[in-house]
């Protein structure tokens, strides 16, 4: 179908049917999806009916291709004019093979093997006829109490924007009409839901305009620079006025300055939201607000559905309006295929072959030992196949480390940590205690993992979070894990005996009371599908660690928000002429985290040498080439990550103390050594300044290379000279 096509039947459509393209709903309002039946309780309050679903746009919440291709099946007999539904669901780090959670995806540092996972969840849920995937999340976020820090890629928008171009790249490919196994691709969400204030979910965003373009749009920019189709919009306010109703940022950055002509979602509810969030009288007022701001699609309530027919009529809302919106979802449809393949994708058979094929699962268990950080090692690890293991804790046997948002991943087909421990070593070799439960503990639990732990040579603690405890709403004031773990913990100390910890999280914690009492720490994330094997890889040495860390890891939850990226103040701690007392500290704590970003070990030692600049004079025609030696000098095989920072000396508004600015992840043998070249422009040392002018300043430059975000080298330095 043509765009001229397309306008034609913009045409054909009445005002009704124009709306309901705007509107979407969850899959039990649709028949053929074995979900139908009697609408009961809150949906029956939604007031929705059959003629309002024949003419509905979208769907999401589909669970299998049998169901896809019912629920389109049983619409396009229903429609009027034959228009398809695009379904869309969250197919966020996996579909039914699920990779680690994103956070854990951003320590993996590896962007073609994050495009990869974005490949194969697309490959999946396209197969179950999936349109659209509601990834990449792309916020920035620098604090740990927010749940949905495991969705985000960490703290940095240097990092973020690379991972949101990789996992566009995977979900769409490069031809998504033709290639049925991608998805299109709705970055989310829009826009900085990350900073909500006290690490609380939906909660108030306030920052200034600089704040905003300097950290929290790039990543978002950056996916849609790649091609992503859609953009969600956010829950929370910006300067005042919730995301879902704010025409500044909406109509005015997001499609006039950056030129952006996708579709425009709000999230779940977000619409009638702007009611509670006091920007709304009711939902009349809800749906005139969203519609002039740019929101093409409602999602499950029915401010749109219920109030715009007559703000139209009163010529309170322009019909061009909904016209441009409903020509949006027509092309987007239209780039999909959908008018001449409505089960796009979907194939019973196909979904049988490819959902946790044994290709899927090997690059899932790759990228779980990709993204599993070592935070601390004692000479404890690797462990030694003929060690006798005790082990201990609520995930030595438990199937919860797929982690939120893998909403068609099984528990039943994750691999549990004991049996990936089975698949290295006889299980005679392992002894098995629960220990404790999340929460809660019993001298029974203690007694039993305490008569297991002294028949071990080595105590393996497999502790953390339920998925409950992170993800969507699931915000935490303490990021210790809880108090029942650290009983077990400090109870097995008492032993004497080699302590390994496995934690399970989707977040950074605070491990006091965990990394103090062990020799050993290997953060897991929630790992996913090959979970357990991927641990054991690394346990046992059969894979050397090469995750490193995307956000730091508070030493106590009284610092965050904490980030590498911070301003110096004019009183910075443990500077030449710093007094005692009257710097910018805490009298309690350290100022620093515990591990900062950029931060993990490996099995073998690296050392950095002959680091050089190519000029001490940059323009804007002439790059500089930043040169580093590194060299293994360790016994085993390993991955480096080798991370360039960048601070500017005297900005026209003050500039962080390093900004991360280029990194290459490189394998060495024992003994190799190889030189690392980073291309320096000047289009790097951008920034916004006050006046929101994205430019550099002539003038001095620090040049970090390290392994980390706080052991680098001896600056280098250079002069700008535009």
């Amino acid at each position: 179908m043509t765009d001229e096509q397309l306008i034609a039947l913009l045409k054909e459509l009445s005002l009704e049917e124009k709306i309901g393209q705007l509107l979407q709903l969850a899959a039990p309002f649709f028949a053929g999806t074995g979900t139908e039946g009697q609408i009961t309780g809150p949906m029956a309050s939604m007031g929705i009916t059959e003629d309002i679903i024949k003419n509905t746009g979208s769907i999401l919440g589909l669970s299998g291709a049998k169901e896809t291709i019912g629920a389109q099946q049983a619409h396009l007999k229903k429609n009027r004019l034959g228009i398809p539904l695009l379904v869309m669901a969250d197919i966020i780090h996996g579909y039914k093979t699920i990779f680690p959670v994103p956070l854990a995806i951003g320590c993996s540092w590896d962007l073609e093997a994050a495009e990869k996972s974005a490949e194969i969840a697309a490959a999946e849920a396209s197969a179950a006829g999936v349109h659209v995937s509601f990834s990449p999340m792309v916020d920035l976020v620098r604090d740990p109490r927010w749940g949905r820090v495991m969705e985000t890629t960490g703290e940095d928008p240097y990092l973020n924007a690379e991972f949101a171009k990789a996992f566009v790249r995977g979900l769409q490919g490069k031809d998504l009409k033709n290639d049925l196994t991608r998805l299109a691709a709705c970055v989310k969400h829009f826009a900085a839901y990350g900073a909500g204030e006290g690490g609380r979910d939906y909660n108030t965003v306030d920052m200034s305009e600089r704040q905003l373009r300097e950290y929290f749009l790039p990543a978002y920019k950056a996916a849609l620079e790649e091609g992503a189709e859609l953009v969600m919009t956010a829950f929370n306010t910006v300067d005042g006025i919730p995301a879902a109703g704010n025409k500044r940022l909406m109509r005015d950055l997001l499609r006039k300055e950056w030129g952006f002509d996708g579709v425009v979602i709000s999230d779940w509810g977000a619409v009638k939201e702007l009611i509670p969030h006091g920007v709304a009288a009711d939902e009349e007022e809800a749906a005139r607000k969203a519609i002039m701001a740019g929101v093409d699609i409602e999602m499950m309530t029915t401010c749109y559905e219920n109030h715009l027919k007559q703000l139209v009529e009163r010529g309170e809302v322009d019909e061009t309006l909904i016209d441009e919106a409903v020509l949006r979802i027509l092309r987007l449809k239209q780039k999909l295929g959908l008018f001449e393949n409505p089960y796009r994708g979907a194939d019973v058979d196909r979904e049988r072959e490819n959902v946790l094929s044994a290709e899927h699962r090997r690059a899932a268990r790759e990228l779980a030992v990709k993204s599993s950080v070592l935070l601390k090692n004692e000479a404890v690890l690797p462990l030694k196949p003929e060690q006798k293991i005790a082990l201990i804790g609520p995930f030595a046997q438990n199937g919860d480390i797929l982690g939120p948002w893998s909403w068609m991943g099984s528990k039943v087909d994750a691999v549990q940590l004991y049996d990936g421990l089975k698949a290295k070593v006889d299980a005679s070799r392992i002894i098995v205690a629960q220990g404790c439960d999340i929460e809660s503990v019993t001298d029974d639990q203690l007694d039993e993992a305490v008569r297991a732990a002294r028949e071990a040579d080595v105590i393996v603690l497999a502790l953390g979070e339920s998925s409950d405890m992170s993800g969507e709403a699931g915000s935490r004031a303490n990021l210790r894990l809880p108090q029942a773990q650290l009983e077990l913990a400090a109870q097995l100390k008492c032993l004497g005996k080699p302590m390994v910890a496995v934690l399970f999280n989707g977040r950074p914690l605070d491990l006091h009371g965990v990394y103090d009492l062990v020799d050993a720490v290997l953060e897991a994330w929630y790992p996913g599908t090959e979970g357990g094997l991927a641990i054991a890889d690394l346990l046992y040495g059969d894979r050397n660690p090469s995750g490193r860390l995307t956000m730091s890891f508070p030493f106590a939850v009284g610092q965050v928000p904490v980030y590498y990226n911070n301003f110096n103040t004019g009183r910075p701690q443990g500077a030449p002429e710093a007094q005692v007392r009257y710097v910018s500290q805490y009298l309690d704590i350290p100022n620093e985290p515990l591990y900062s970003f950029g931060y993990g070990l490996s099995y073998t030692t690296f050392e950095y040498s002959g680091e050089s600049i190519s000029s001490d004079i940059m323009t804007l025609t002439q790059p500089l080439t930043v040169t580093v030696k590194v060299a293994n000098t360790g016994k085993t095989a390993g991955e480096e990550v080798v991370q360039l920072y960048v601070r500017d000396l005297a900005g026209e508004v003050v500039r962080p103390l390093k900004e991360l600015k280029g990194f290459r992840k490189i394998l060495l043998q024992p003994g190799e050594s190889r030189e690392v070249a980073f291309m320096l422009t000047e289009e790097l040392l951008r920034y916004h300044h006050s006046d929101l002018a994205f430019a550099s300043d002539d003038g001095e430059f620090a040049v970090f290379v390290g392994p980390n975000s706080r052991d680098v080298l001896p600056e280098l330095s250079f002069k700008l000279n535009k």
